[in-house]
């Protein structure tokens, strides 16, 4: 198995994430954990597996000096089409996560890397990589698709046949990622190269909602209750992504 990159599947990609509710509580999530323990000062980011530069534009707007990495071509060139729609600038590199060391000189104040990780086709081999990228006193924002989620949702589904052989990861050519990650072997593979100062789950309940109650929902309460319960004991981990602000050991 070879990593996943985005070349033919840019627009049904961005529909897919970044429409609709998904992708405000997504963006929501992520912004309201790394304003909480930023530094209040800009910042040199790096975004690796940048996408379209949702939250790299986002970052560009409050101040910070941002670097986009992406492989393919098409999701790199649809950020910078997004930056130059409101007059932000960034500096953005196609290249894998692999080429980065020997492309960039100095580490960053926040690495960012969400979304990454379960389309790799060995994804614990990025840790120290990512690792390599911070400052000593710099953030790595982790962000991953979470395979207990997926579980409760094939079990919600009552999909036993598919939990009976174990085959939760996406077709080849389907949008559903084709490593979701265990949190707890993640957490293993952190050790001695990260420590996990806050994790939130993202998505913690809209998924899980009947359709029919999701479109009576207003984005302005989902946003708020998700926002409320993302570090809640019992539902946090059940997000269809966690989200965990990491420091360097």
């Amino acid at each position: 198995m070879s990593d996943r990159h985005f070349d033919q599947l840019a627009t049904r990609f961005a529909e897919k994430i970044y429409g609709g509710a998904k992708g405000a509580i997504r963006l929501a999530v992520l912004q309201a954990d790394m304003k909480e323990v930023l530094p209040d000062r800009p910042l040199r980011v790096l975004d690796i597996g940048a996408g379209l530069g949702n939250m790299s534009l986002w970052l560009a707007e409050q101040g910070h000096e941002v670097t986009l990495a992406e492989p393919a071509e098409p999701m790199l060139e649809g950020a910078r089409q997004r930056f130059a729609e409101v007059g932000q600038s960034a500096t953005f590199i196609q290249a894998p996560w692999q080429a980065l060391p020997g492309q960039l000189d100095e580490p960053y104040d926040l690495v960012l890397c969400h979304a990454v990780l379960e389309w790799l086709a060995e994804p614990h081999a990025i840790l120290p990589v990512l690792r390599q990228l911070t400052k000593a006193d710099g953030w790595l924002s982790l962000a991953f698709y979470n395979r207990d989620a997926l579980i409760y949702r094939n079990l919600l589904k009552g999909h036993f046949r598919k939990m009976r052989r174990n085959t939760l990861a996406g077709e080849k050519h389907s949008l559903t990622p084709q490593q979701p990650l265990d949190p707890r072997d993640l957490a293993a593979h952190l050790e001695g190269l990260w420590r996990v100062e806050t994790q939130s789950g993202v998505r913690v309940f809209h998924d899980y909602m009947p359709v029919e109650f999701q479109a009576r929902a207003e984005l302005a309460d989902v946003l708020e209750m998700e926002l409320a319960h993302r570090r809640h004991p019992a539902f946090a981990g059940l997000g269809r992504y966690l989200h965990w602000m990491c420091r360097p050991v």
